[in-house]
């Protein structure tokens, strides 16, 4: 089954400072959010996928069971090392079949997890969100967690108001993951996202129903972009969010307004690490 994607966690130390980074950047924020493993989140959301700003923030709270684990525990120690982009999360329609489709192909890392919290709508009022995550292991990716998500109530959590963003940007036209040799990550990707990749001289592209994944060497992940690679030494990573914008004129004050320097304006602009918290956002023209 082909899997979209369906959202990414970008992790960080001062959860209040990334919300204020991507309001001034344009973005449409949610009220903070906390697990019961001890992180803390907020949503930014697009048609069909987020992303999940998130900090470690309780360490009192924190377990053994898999929630704590493969999400607290690896957050934390993620952070420990760095901010970034640290799980990438594709659309689940059946959480279990995924878990007996990457058992069979050797990589599944655990039982499906579920879990539910309280949300609130715009008006304040309360509801129930729900959801099941089937994580998959690429064992020579140890820096990137992957996971599908099936969601039990989307009716509560998916909002055309919470998607509407000051900046235009209509929705996700994809991933970057960086690696020192892409082609070693061509079947796991294949498995995970149900789709083959197609291969170019240095990385590969995988269509997913809902946005691109894309996997460069760091030198073809700097030609393209304009900005440095993440450090692939020890593990490949995920590098990079783009974006669909409806009005590229939106984004010419935005660099002045969000106080950050050596912004590529043009036809993409594209925002560096350094200046977005370990991630590197992209802004392309473009709605689909």
């Amino acid at each position: 089954m082909r899997r979209g994607l369906d959202h990414v966690v970008h992790a960080v130390r001062d959860l209040d400072a990334a919300a204020d980074l991507y309001r001034r950047l344009g973005f449409t924020v949610g009220a903070r959010n906390r697990h019961p493993w001890g992180t803390h989140n907020h949503i930014v959301q697009f048609p069909g996928f987020f992303i999940e700003l998130l900090t470690f923030a309780e360490p009192d709270k924190l377990g053994t069971d898999g929630f704590s684990v493969l999400f607290g525990a690896y957050n934390r120690d993620f952070i420990q090392r760095g901010e970034g982009l640290s799980v990438l999360i594709l659309e689940s329609k059946n959480a279990v079949a995924d878990e007996d489709e990457f058992r069979a192909a050797g990589v599944l890392a655990t039982r499906t997890m579920s879990f539910e919290r309280e949300g609130k709508r715009p008006d304040g009022a309360t509801v129930k969100v729900g959801f099941s995550l089937t994580f998959a292991e690429d064992r020579a990716a140890p820096n990137i967690h992957f996971t599908t998500c099936q969601q039990h109530y989307p009716e509560n959590f998916w909002n055309p108001a919470f998607q509407r963003h000051a900046n235009s940007v209509a929705g996700i036209a994809g991933v970057v993951a960086v690696a020192q040799q892409p082609e070693r990550h061509a079947r796991f990707f294949k498995i995970f996202a149900g789709a083959s990749p197609t291969a170019g001289g240095d990385g590969f592209t995988i269509e997913t129903p809902r946005g691109k994944i894309d996997m460069l060497t760091p030198a073809a992940f700097t030609r393209r972009f304009g900005v440095k690679a993440p450090d692939v030494s020890a593990s490949p990573r995920l590098a990079a969010l783009r974006f669909n914008v409806a009005d590229m004129s939106v984004l010419e004050a935005l660099p002045e307004q969000a106080g950050i320097a050596g912004v590529s304006t043009g036809n993409p602009t594209v925002v560096g690490s350094g200046d977005a918290m370990g991630a590197v956002l992209i802004f392309e023209p473009g709605t689909r």
